[in-house]
């Protein structure tokens, strides 16, 4: 089977054609900001994307013959993760996310291209999959309901590579999966539902090189009534400017971890702070599982830093054993979960959001609220 990949990215298009799992050509597609910077919006770079993807395509001499097409999925509304086949309302609900993002014209531009060849095009376990279970939901301030958004992508593939390696279904285990990048997300697989993990983008958890993870409650409140800082600019601390970045004014975790080995004090002590942090979220995820994990999974960019994984083996290591697969191979898992859709080894999922955003407001309704968002 051939299977075409589009994952874009704030400022480039990632590219990939696999046969069947063998990755046979990839291109990084980078788009400077001098091209970028006439967009006002995301939408508007759509045919500028696509454009560079045929061009891509064409000097690579790769004919428009494939078997289906895969993107990244985008900012979409709520929705259980899995593979699912883009429909009219998807794509009305890229056109129309919430938040900007490259990624939401990646379901896009798949579609319009699958159209031409006559395939089917695919969007798989989004950053906004949920799948929580009711009472992870819970807050404790009824119009401020918990958030599924995390690296789910990454976090089921390396869930089922690990499952796959022990001759076991993904769906028979019980799994912590640590994503340690940017972002850090840490999420309870429970028999191929991920029950509960904390809001990896907007402030809950963990803090990382850039987000600043769970705040104390009521001196946040203070901060945002202070008059020092806007409201988009807290929102920036909280996303993008928070965690290391706001401590030390960098997101390189390499840099912090020599200069923490030269006897940096202040580098040490942060970069131990975060990795508390994690392990603290980790002990959460246990509980969640009912203190029963096969295994805890710890991925993303940082876990090639041995410090990194050694600090979790302190804190945590006797929970479960863990099990290093560093990086964040999405292309790959695109392409392995285009292939399971093809094949029927993983169902094909329909987008009705609704569905869920119902649930919720029953839920929500029940307990004294009809917020959803």
């Amino acid at each position: 089977m051939k299977i075409l990949v589009i994952n874009p990215g704030s400022t480039s298009t990632k590219l990939a054609v696999f046969e069947d799992d063998l990755l046979v050509w990839k291109q990084n597609v980078s788009h400077p900001a001098a091209e970028l910077a006439p967009f006002q919006h995301i939408n508007e770079q759509y045919e500028y994307r696509k454009c560079h993807v045929l061009e891509a395509l064409n000097q690579a001499g790769i004919p428009l013959h494939f078997d289906a097409v895969i993107s990244r999925g985008g900012l979409l509304r709520p929705i259980p993760g899995g593979v699912y086949r883009i429909n009219e309302h998807m794509k009305q609900d890229l056109w129309h996310a919430n938040m900007e993002h490259a990624s939401n014209l990646g379901g896009l531009i798949a579609d319009e291209l699958a159209q031409q060849i006559g395939c089917p095009a695919f969007l798989a376990d989004p950053v906004v999959t949920d799948e929580l279970c009711d009472i992870a939901r819970i807050s404790g301030i009824p119009e401020l309901p918990r958030i599924s958004i995390f690296h789910a992508l990454n976090s089921r593939a390396v869930s089922r590579k690990y499952a796959a390696s022990i001759g076991r279904d993904y769906e028979e285990l019980d799994l912590i999966v640590v994503h340690l990048g940017g972002g850090i997300s840490v999420s309870a697989h429970h028999r191929g539902k991920v029950i509960d993990v904390n809001n990896a983008l907007n402030g809950e958890g963990p803090f990382s090189p850039e987000r600043a993870g769970t705040l104390p409650a009521r001196q946040l409140v203070d901060l945002c009534f202070s008059g020092k800082y806007t409201h988009a600019e807290l929102k920036k601390l909280i996303n993008g400017k928070g965690g290391l970045m706001a401590y030390l004014g960098t997101t390189d975790v390499p840099e912090v971890i020599r200069l923490a080995q030269e006897g940096s004090r202040k580098h040490t002590l942060l970069l131990d702070a975060m990795m508390y942090t994690v392990a603290k979220q980790v002990g959460a995820m246990y509980v969640a599982l009912h203190c029963h994990a096969d295994a805890l999974i710890v991925t993303g960019g940082i876990a090639y830093n041995k410090c990194c994984i050694d600090a979790l083996h302190e804190w945590v290591g006797s929970l479960s054993e863990i099990v290093v697969i560093p990086g964040e191979d999405e292309m790959t898992a695109l392409a392995m979960n285009a292939i399971g859709a093809l094949t029927g080894k993983i169902p094909l999922q329909t987008y009705q959001p609704e569905v869920l955003e119902k649930k919720l407001r029953d839920l929500l309704d029940g307990v004294g609220t009809d917020q959803i968002s």
